[in-house]
């Protein structure tokens, strides 16, 4: 049953979202009108309505300039994942199950009558342990996870065929992976284990800022966590006489160094620090909440960004277009000459901002649009961290708006490159390296071994392919 809902919504949604992208494709140069408005408007309405994963694809399109109209994205940036809330009695049995039927003993209270939030997978409760402790008690909604499941089944089958069809697309955009890094964010948001595994790395990294704190976690189990109370209002909702010049000051910077060294240190950040997910309490600390969707960078993907980042800054297009290309792919229809030119236009505008107009979230987005034009596949892991950046940027302008953003990651952006200097050289990275010297080194004397053989016999064979992806001998084998 799950299965045939989620191909019935699947449907709707590839006919849909690939209507609206044909018919901004045809007008490419037109301003959209209120018809296609309007089409954006109800594409975003439809994924609302059928729920938590299909609001999770919207989320992720949001991501994508590359690809997606820009009116489109707009609407769909304002996805409400907020959902009728359900009477607390239809939550007892996964209570039950995951805590065990004592569960109340935990607890001596818990307000039933209204929960604290009530989104599409879960409801938010607000209880006190039996020790005295204000806690938060989040439930999964019973059989969110068979749905959501079965709606995943069904838009990796949409998937497959939209790739088989569109194989030039595909090798550029990459929809496969992005459905990938979708479908890994969904398996995180069901498994409220993983969440709390985040929220305790999080926790973790937080104890080096006086003003920043993430919930502990005390109790998870898979469709039940339980954590700290994180008392506060939303980042955008500070009254002005609420704090201080200085504790906002304090509290922005210490945020964005938090953001950046989860980015570029650990590889594991908030993937949506919006203002409603982070929350300032009346002594001024931010408490950074709902880790349920987190990216992940490996090492050199974390490398190349945090180059792409120090290029802008230096005014180097080429510095900029050399480490983008290398988090992602050539393809055979890649310009990186024409790349290069799209970035020499824009970098220096970036370089030369003025501190308060430059957003490093909105320029990665941009530079996203420019190499998927030129044929540059790079990885989906990327347009998440650009949405992220752009995030944490806006929340914290709303606190601080006088941030002057390049100096205050100067200083970050040094220590962060001295922390990854001193892991390059440690021993175990030096094994590493030399590891992959030894194997370098047998492969390529494998291989000019076989090509002075084949200049030997006269057999030598350049193919190379046109901008449609033909084959083309360019040179011949030789007898």
């Amino acid at each position: 049953m799950a299965d045939g809902r989620g191909r019935r919504a699947t449907g709707i949604v590839v006919r849909a979202a690939s209507q609206e992208v044909m018919h901004t494709l045809r007008l490419a140069r037109q301003p959209p009108g209120a018809d296609a408005l309007g089409r954006a408007r109800r594409l975003r309405r439809t994924l609302e309505e059928l729920g938590p994963f299909y609001i999770k694809v919207g989320q992720i399109l949001a991501t994508r300039p590359d690809f997606v109209p820009d009116h489109v994205r707009s609407e769909l940036g304002l996805l409400n994942d907020e959902a009728t809330a359900q009477p607390f009695s239809s939550f007892s049995p996964v209570l039950e199950q995951e805590l065990g039927p004592a569960w109340r003993e935990r607890f001596t209270s818990v307000r039933t009558e209204r929960p604290l939030g009530s989104a599409s997978l879960a409801q938010v409760y607000r209880a006190t342990l039996a020790d005295g402790t204000p806690c938060v008690i989040k439930v999964q909604r019973p059989g969110a996870d068979r749905a959501v499941l079965g709606d995943m089944r069904a838009l990796r089958k949409a998937v497959g065929i939209v790739t088989r069809f569109t194989p030039h697309f595909n090798e550029v955009i990459g929809i496969d992976a992005m459905m990938e890094v979708l479908f890994d964010a969904m398996r995180d948001e069901l498994d409220f284990t993983r969440e709390a595994s985040n929220m305790k790395a999080a926790r973790k990294l937080a104890r080096d800022y006086q003003r920043i704190s993430v919930p502990k976690v005390l109790h998870a189990a898979p469709r039940v966590l339980v954590q700290s109370l994180a008392d506060g209002v939303a980042i955008n909702h500070v009254k002005d006489d609420a704090l201080t010049v200085k504790q906002r000051k304090q509290i922005a910077r210490q945020l964005m160094d938090f953001m950046f060294r989860s980015y570029f240190v650990t590889g594991r950040f908030h993937a949506d620090p919006h203002p409603g997910n982070i929350l300032i309490s009346q002594n001024g600390t931010a408490h950074v909440i709902d880790w349920g969707m987190v990216g992940r960078l490996d090492r050199s993907t974390r490398m190349a960004m945090l180059g792409v980042l120090i290029g802008m800054m230096c005014n180097d297009a080429e510095a900029v277009a050399r480490q983008w290309i290398h988090m992602g792919a050539a393809t055979p229809w890649s310009n990186t000459t024409g790349f290069v030119q799209d970035l020499s236009r824009k970098v220096p505008l970036w370089s030369n901002a003025t501190l308060d107009e430059l957003h490093y979230g909105v320029a990665l987005m941009s530079v996203l649009q420019y190499s998927s034009k030129r044929g540059i596949q790079v990885s989906p892991s990327v347009s998440v961290i650009g949405k992220s950046l752009a995030n944490i940027e806006g929340s914290v302008r709303c606190l601080y708006p006088q941030l002057k953003l390049v100096k205050s990651l100067s200083g970050t952006l040094n220590s962060i490159l001295h922390d990854l200097l001193r892991e390059e050289v440690a021993p175990e990275r030096l094994a590493q390296h030399l590891l992959d010297l030894l194997v370098f080194t047998n492969k390529s004397a494998g291989h000019l071994e076989a090509l002075l053989r084949d200049l030997a016999s006269r057999q030598f064979t350049v193919q190379a392919r046109t901008n449609l992806g033909d084959p083309v001998t360019a040179g011949r084998s030789h007898r």
